[in-house]
């Protein structure tokens, strides 16, 4: 059968994007169908505008710093709007890249969002008119659509904010309340503190960042309580009343009174009308199910990226729309390795991790095969301040082969540093290996080396 196209991706996010630029490297025929702005959680309202307001935050500490190292300021002022302003100019200026690229690559870019006709056809509707639909096939399809922020049902849930809200603020509340253990949670707790709100943040158990390394999660916690932060652990959100910008917020044993009410609660993939159903695409838990090939369990339909909600990480979504291209279209079958994914939490100290957490590795090996290597030490870029986070550095090591099964940091330039250990870490490398290799001095990751 003569189809329209060789490929048609649903979403222009960063496993879209990825997987509809490779395949048609290839020669294939490729249309991207999208709703929204090209680029996706990532670009539009993640990880990009969201470390550009870090950067922003940063500035509070250096200017508290700065006498220290001879240098005075007067009159400073921080401009709320210009910054939030700024973020979205940029944010826009990259969704323009994006699209060029996608020229560029020879993509159809097709605006619209998109749901199943049936196993090889997508009904497109146009975004300002639902009148308008048009009709495409294809021989393979591509899932990408991505996550979105989830809403706790309580009353008053519709006063707050999700994460993709806040890029949307022109100002900046003076009392927040952030909902959520997470990194997202823990990123804007911080970011919003640097920024001169006053932030409270909520959190249903007992610690923060479940998933990482216990230790480091501490290192965090104690770096935001001394910022300032209350954190508030073993509280449950109950309910919202009052007016946008004058909000009362009730947990089992507290009312807090602030501004603004932000859900850092999760996301889940965004399933809606897509016409799954049709296609007799299966789903579980509110997820597209794949095998280790990005495949459904339709032969010819395929998902990537949050969609998925298996490793929600852009670089993860991206490696597995090129996988599933090199696979189908390029002859190089290839798989995604899962089980090795560094990742990081943009906070205040950063985060970054690589491997099996301490308590992982006790369970899997037993504690009698596992040897914990730990530094924790004032950076020398707050030495004359002698205040800010200090940095933690963590190795996790099989006693049996010397083999390191984890690294992890907290302190300023973590997830650049982690990034280079995950090599190797993905080498298999020993505890000897990193002995033996000459320190770079004077810097933070030279402790990696050091340790005894």
């Amino acid at each position: 059968m003569n189809y329209s196209f060789d490929l048609i991706v649903l979403g222009a996010g960063s496993g879209g994007l990825a997987a509809a630029k490779r395949a048609s490297s290839y020669g294939a025929r490729v249309a991207l169908v999208e709703g929204d702005r090209v680029g996706g959680t990532c670009v539009i309202r993640g990880c990009v505008p969201k470390k550009l307001l870090l950067y922003g935050s940063n500035y509070s500490q250096s200017l508290k710093a700065a006498s220290s190292f001879g240098v005075t300021f007067e009159n400073t002022k921080f401009d709320a709007a210009k910054l939030l302003s700024n973020v979205r100019d940029e944010v826009s200026r990259l969704s323009e890249i994006h699209m060029d690229s996608l020229v560029n690559a020879g993509v159809k870019l097709i605006p619209g969002w998109g749901s199943f006709l049936s196993q090889n056809s997508i009904s497109v509707t146009n975004i300002s008119s639902i009148s308008e639909q048009r009709v495409i096939d294809s021989k393979y399809i591509l899932v990408a659509v991505g996550g979105r922020p989830t809403r706790p049902n309580i009353p008053g849930s519709e006063l707050a904010w999700v994460s993709d809200d806040l890029f949307l603020q022109r100002t900046l509340p003076k009392h927040i309340v952030i909902v959520g253990a997470g990194y997202i949670a823990c990123e804007f707790s911080t970011i919003l503190n640097g920024l001169g709100v006053e932030v409270t943040q909520i959190v249903r158990g007992d610690r923060l960042l479940r998933g990482f390394d216990h230790e480091l999660a501490k290192e965090l916690e104690l770096n935001m309580i001394d910022q300032g932060i209350k954190l508030k652990f073993g509280e449950n959100i109950q309910s919202i009343s009052g007016i946008i910008g004058d909000l009362k917020v009730t947990t089992g044993t507290n009312e807090i009174d602030c501004n603004s009410v932000l859900f850092a609660t999760g996301r889940k993939p965004f399933l809606e009308n897509l016409g799954l159903d049709i296609a007799n695409i299966k789903t579980e838990n509110e997820r597209i199910i794949v095998d280790d090939k990005q495949t459904t369990n339709v032969a010819n339909i395929f998902a990537v990226g949050d969609v998925t909600d298996n490793i929600n990480l852009t670089p993860v979504a991206i490696e597995e729309g090129r996988a599933f291209a090199d696979s189908i279209f390029g002859e190089s079958p290839r798989k995604v390795n899962h089980k090795l994914v560094a990742k990081a939490v943009f906070s205040d100290p950063e985060i970054a991790s690589i491997g099996l957490t301490q308590l992982e590795a006790n369970k899997l090996y037993g504690e009698n095969l596992i040897r914990v290597y730990t530094s924790r030490f004032r950076p020398m870029s707050k030495a004359l301040f002698k205040t800010g986070s200090v940095c933690f550095l963590k190795l996790i090591v099989k006693s049996d082969t010397d083999i390191i099964l984890g690294c992890h940091m907290a302190g300023e330039h973590s997830a650049e540093i982690i990034q280079m250990a995950s090599i190797a870490i993905g080498m298999a490398a020993t505890k000897e290996d990193f002995d033996k290799t000459m320190a770079l001095h004077p810097t933070i990751a030279e402790e990696f080396v050091t340790m005894r």
